[in-house]
């Protein structure tokens, strides 16, 4: 399954578990990758947050280097994640064994992160994978190891819809992309602006 190339620009409301907003930039790098720029702010359960990042994917949509920046009442806070495109990864230059075999930079603040392991993976109709991804906190940045699964449940030109699930949360969904493979509706936590 080959996707469209993304827009310039893509925005998303946070709906239910959040209020507030995400804009992003998509820009081509060499090689056929991508740079993933964007912000989310947000009020989580009387907490004001924002989050900047610049995410750098490969041609596979492998996410090789991703820069976050969070603001909240507790400070500011930085983190740099490296992927080798293999699976391992270094935090702030430091190996991150508990990420191994990880190929996705996946943001609690983004809804925009679920694009990239649909990219990557490419299923076919009723076909599914596990997606373990590198999984960023908003407010503090911890970076935890996130064991999710990706089923594509329908499509055609116009988009496609896969059943999601991340049993650490014990959270089941069906997400529905567009045809360049974005998120147009994530239930209960995001719907697509523009």
């Amino acid at each position: 399954m080959t996707f469209a190339p993304p827009p310039e620009a893509a925005a998303w409301r946070h709906l239910g578990a959040r209020t507030g907003f995400e804009v992003v930039y998509f820009r081509p790098t060499g090689g056929g990758g991508h740079r993933v720029e964007g912000c989310t702010t947000a009020v989580e359960d009387g907490v004001a947050w924002a989050v900047d990042y610049a995410i750098d994917v490969d041609r596979d949509w492998v996410t090789r280097r991703a820069e976050i920046r969070s603001r909240s009442a507790a400070g500011p806070r930085h983190a740099v994640l490296e992927g080798d495109g293999d699976g391992g990864w270094r935090i702030d230059g430091v190996p991150a064994s508990h990420l191994d075999g990880c190929l996705d930079v996946d943001l609690e603040s983004s809804a925009v992160t679920n694009t990239f392991p649909v990219h990557r993976i490419r299923l076919a109709v009723g076909g599914g994978a596990g997606a373990p991804a590198a999984y960023v906190r908003a407010a503090d940045l911890t970076v935890e190891r996130l064991d999710q699964r990706y089923v594509r449940v329908a499509g055609d030109g116009q988009g496609q819809r896969y059943d999601y699930e991340a049993p650490v949360f014990g959270f089941t969904c069906r997400l529905v992309y567009d045809a360049s493979g974005l998120v147009l509706d994530y239930p209960g936590l995001a719907a697509r602006a523009l």
